[in-house]
């Protein structure tokens, strides 16, 4: 179980660096990322996104010292990843495809994020049958 768990930690310290370092460059830099010249708007609400990516990653960090009781916000996080990889999916059927930066993220939105969703969910099982119940 805790050898598990430690896995799961590592895991998720490490996939979570992906939204952490992209949306902190995204706030500092704003559109440099993409090389795309943008109106100051757009640069702003790509800052604003930037700033959430950032969050989210964040968010994901904290559930890493207690991640076998943090299964509510797991799986509000990665609801909202998910959300976030099917608006990609959506713009990807309307305006093409993107770089392979960005389908890398949609791999990591679709897949990667409910995969590490469903091991936190069995190490919080499992966690529960051994120690009590934990957060849902």
């Amino acid at each position: 179980m805790e050898r598990e768990r430690k896995l799961l930690q590592q895991t998720v310290a490490i996939v979570a660096a992906i939204p952490v370092a992209t949306g902190l460059y995204g706030v500092l830099f704003g559109q440099a990322l993409t090389g795309d010249a943008v109106s100051i708007s757009a640069e702003s609400h790509f800052r604003f996104l930037s700033g959430l990516l950032l969050g989210i990653g964040l968010c994901f960090w904290s559930t890493l010292p207690s991640i076998e009781v943090r299964t509510g916000r797991f799986r509000l996080l990665t609801l909202l990843v998910v959300i976030g990889g099917l608006g990609r999916l959506i713009g990807l059927g309307l305006t093409g495809f993107p770089s392979f930066f960005m389908v890398g993220g949609l791999v990591v939105e679709l897949f990667v994020a409910p995969v590490l969703c469903l091991w936190q969910t069995r190490v919080a099982n499992r966690y529960a049958e051994e120690y009590g119940v934990a957060e849902v």
